[in-house]
């Protein structure tokens, strides 16, 4: 292995990982151009996310083997539970989602794929398994945010939901993931390390698959 864990779990992921990352579906709301109808079967699904997230969140605090790695994800918590939640309350009023939808929808088989995997991760992923799920999640979302042009969209719908995931908060959330999944990777054996592979991989695929079902 060359380079950095992550680096190596990435580049063993393509072309899935650059497919997610410059997907026309965030080019979209770049541009402002993405139909309502769309962003708001994305969001009503997205939200689906959020208990299993913050489920696999208190996975990794319970895990962690160090205080300081405890710190660190308690932090991420607050987000999730305050400025997300509060985006996608505001988009919903905005889109007028009745509560019943925003509740419990008829999920997509791509929200279910991903919603398992995270569930299964919370029963029985180790540490490391935990953190390479959440390094997806946030990395792939931390990336494609990174590429939004400096003027953003006047609507409140996709501009918020970059800026989310293009800030100075976020991005040191994700460069402390990253470092401590490959610091904790650097104590693996090699299959446990194929493990971590296959679960990065999978999820790269389940974050592709999400995309796809809200574009094509």
């Amino acid at each position: 292995m060359t380079g950095s864990f992550t680096e190596w779990l990435r580049s063993r992921s393509e072309p899935d990982w650059t497919a997610v990352v410059h997907h026309p579906f965030t080019d979209a709301l770049f541009d402002g151009s993405m139909p309502n109808s769309r962003m708001r079967s994305y969001l009503v699904q997205d939200y689906q996310f959020v208990d299993q997230f913050l489920a696999l969140l208190g996975a990794a605090l319970a895990r962690a083997d160090a205080y300081p790695s405890r710190l660190a994800i308690a932090g991420s918590i607050t987000v999730v539970t305050s400025d997300e939640n509060t985006y996608f309350q505001r988009a919903f009023d905005e889109l007028e989602v009745p509560a019943a939808e925003r509740s419990v929808p008829e999920r997509h088989e791509a929200t279910e794929a991903f919603r398992e995997l995270m569930a299964d991760m919370n029963t029985r992923g180790s540490y490391a398994d935990v953190l390479t799920v959440l390094v997806v999640a946030e990395w792939s979302y931390q990336q494609w945010a990174a590429r939004a042009p400096e003027r953003l969209p006047y609507n409140f719908l996709h501009s918020e939901w970059i800026t989310l995931h293009n800030n100075a908060a976020f991005n040191e959330w994700v460069r402390w993931l990253c470092a401590e999944l490959d610091r904790v990777g650097a104590t693996l054996d090699e299959r446990e390390q194929a493990r971590c592979l296959r679960l990065f991989q999978l999820a790269t695929r389940y974050e592709l698959d999400f995309f796809n079902a809200h574009w094509s």
